[in-house]
This record gives structure tokens, C-alpha cells and sequence, in this order.
């Protein structure tokens, strides 16, 4: 029987307002955190007594940058996920600038995208757009939700690269401690839309199964590690998660290139220089800066975070060349 096109033509029109609905639900943010402490003023106060010349580096917008903060980038449910994207005040207007995406650490449970803005600031300065994203955090979801909230952020850029006057083909992941971990597994498995030219690790590890990581983020003592409750299990429960998330497992000729910038504390960077001797044999660049003397989280305080975006900016600029 053929069906009756008033009743097929009511049946689309209610389908239409179902998903006009579902468009329109409420977007938000979940509320504050009070155990959510990695920020710079907590690490400081961990920090100073054996580093007395540290210095949280300053977030202030300087005349040569402009901000546009809150933006939502996805939406998961009602669930808005974030970001803040840091412009050069003069943009360009010959193909865009590229562009910076930038995810804070935090042991895959904690942080804030804020971390990154004093980094975003020094970016912008030298002629990089910047994003700072906000992600779903251990406790609200489990692996793999935070690499496909990077992946949705490198989406929203390309999307939206006409209107920021970005560089749709010239988009770097960046991110520190388990954002260096993220940054690096989304860019190396991302395809198509939410393929990256290059990547930068900052003191991020590469390998979660090697025994000097397992050591730290498998201890029995920690119930559970950050690790673990980021997986939902320890190692021996949900292995191949652990070595799925590595990012050394996913090293192949045609990926981007990478930037490792490591602290002088070997355990948050575990498989570095594995993963850059396999990236040599899959004929993919890599370049590894140890900053000397340097606690984790060195990125959130000067002296150590200029070296850090000259370091960043000469890669980027190397790799990512102007068109």
C-alpha cells in the first residue's frame, strides 16, 4: 500500500521537531569541583620551597592579543564542553593563521583549560591562534571520552576556520602531562576531519605498559591510580585499554611529526625515546628538548615557559610552514 503523503509528510515534520528539541536542550557545564586543585596556585605552593625563583606566568592579555572565551565546541547531552581561543590582534588574511590546540593535564581527572592560557597568550604573540579546551574528565567519563573530545575540538576549528581566519590545514595538538598523553594519542589516531599536521608532548607519557610507568600509574597502594580510574581498571583488568591509549602502539609512516619537551623528571614522559626511535624507522620527524632542572608542571611558571613556546614555535614553524 502506498502510504498516504499527508501522513508521511506529518511523520517527517514531527521527526523535524524531535531533533529541533533535542538541538535546543539546556547546554551546561557541571559545577566547580572543590577537589580539583591542579592550577598553578596550588602547584606553586607545592613547588617554591624547592624552586624559590618560580613565577605563575601571567595569563594577562597584552595589547597584540585578543580573547573569545566560552565558546562550546560539542555537545554531549546537555553536557557544553569549552574552549577559549587566543587570536594575534592583527589576523591574517592570506590563507589564516595556524593554529595551537591546547590540553591541560592534570592526571586525566583533574585541571582546567586555564592552565594553558599564559602558554595561549605567548602563542598568539608570535603569530598562532591558540584554543584552550576543556574535556570530560575521569570522573564524569571514562577513556576514551577525552580523546574524542580533543577530536571534536580539531573539528570545531576546521569548522570554523572562516570565521576566526585559521588555517584549516595547518592545526598542531599540543598538551602537558596527561594532556601531552592526549594530545598525542588523539593526533597520531586522528583522520579526516580531526587529522592534525604536527604534534607537541609536553611531559606526557607514550607508553602506559612499559614497567617504569606501571610502576607509578598501576601502584596497588593507590586505589585507584589516576590511571586506573581513567580506564575503570588496573592493568591486569584492562590491559588492553592500557596499551590501546599508549601512543607508541600507533606509530606509522604518514603521521605527524612530534615534539617531545620533557622536565627533568623521567616518569611522566615514560616511552619518549622509544617512541621516537619508532617514529625514526617509520621515516616520521621527531625532536625531543629536556629542560634541566625542571619539576613537572615547569609550563605553568617562568623562567621555564618561554623556553618552552620558543622551543614550540621553531618546530611549528618547521613543520607547519606558511603556504
Amino acid at each position: 500500500m502506498t502510504p498516504d503523503p499527508i501522513a508521511r509528510l506529518l511523520c517527517v515534520l514531527a521527526m523535524l521537531c524531535l531533533h529541533m528539541a533535542a538541538s535546543a536542550a539546556p547546554c551546561v557545564e557541571p559545577p566547580a569541583d572543590p577537589l580539583n586543585t591542579y592550577d598553578a596556585q596550588h602547584t606553586y605552593a607545592k613547588l617554591v620551597r624547592d624552586y624559590p625563583a618560580i613565577r605563575i606566568a601571567s595569563a594577562a592579555l597584552p595589547v597584540d592579543v585578543s580573547r573569545v572565551a566560552d565558546l562550546t565546541y560539542a555537545q554531549v547531552g546537555t553536557r557544553c564542553l569549552k574552549l577559549d581561543l587566543y587570536l594575534p590582534l592583527a589576523a591574517r588574511a592570506d590563507g589564516g593563521m595556524p593554529v595551537v590546540v591546547l590540553v591541560h593535564g592534570g592526571g586525566w581527572r583533574a585541571g582546567f583549560r586555564s592552565e594553558f592560557a599564559p602558554m595561549a597568550v605567548r602563542l598568539a604573540q608570535r603569530g598562532y591562534a591558540a584554543v584552550a579546551i576543556s574535556y570530560r574528565l575521569s570522573g564524569e567519563a571514562a577513556y576514551p571520552a577525552a580523546i574524542d573530545d580533543t577530536r571534536a575540538a580539531v573539528r570545531w576549528v576546521r569548522g570554523n576556520a572562516g570565521l576566526y581566519h585559521l588555517d584549516p590545514q595547518r592545526i598542531a595538538l599540543a598538551g602537558g602531562s596527561a594532556g601531552g598523553q592526549i594530545a598525542s594519542l588523539a593526533g597520531v589516531t586522528g583522520h579526516l576531519d580531526s587529522a592534525v599536521q604536527a604534534i607537541v608532548n609536553i611531559d606526557g607519557l607514550s607508553d602506559f605498559t612499559a614497567e617504569a610507568a606501571l610502576k607509578y600509574e598501576d601502584d596497588p597502594a593507590k586505589q585507584p591510580s589516576a590511571a586506573g580510574a581513567w580506564f575503570g581498571g588496573r592493568y591486569a583488568e584492562k590491559s588492553t585499554l592500557w596499551a590501546e591509549a599508549s601512543p607508541i602502539r600507533h606509530v606509522r609512516p604518514g603521521m605527524p611529526p612530534i615534539l617531545f619537551i620533557a622536565s627533568a623528571q623521567p616518569r611522566f614522559s615514560v616511552g619518549r625515546e622509544e617512541m621516537a626511535a619508532r617514529m625514526a624507522q617509520a621515516g616520521v620527524a621527531s625532536q625531543t628538548v629536556v629542560l634541566p632542572n625542571t619539576p613537572h608542571s615547569f609550563w605553568l611558571f617562568d623562567p621555564w615557559l618561554q623556553p618552552a613556546v620558543d622551543a614550540i614555535v621553531a618546530f611549528l614553524n618547521d613543520k607547519m610552514p606558511q603556504r
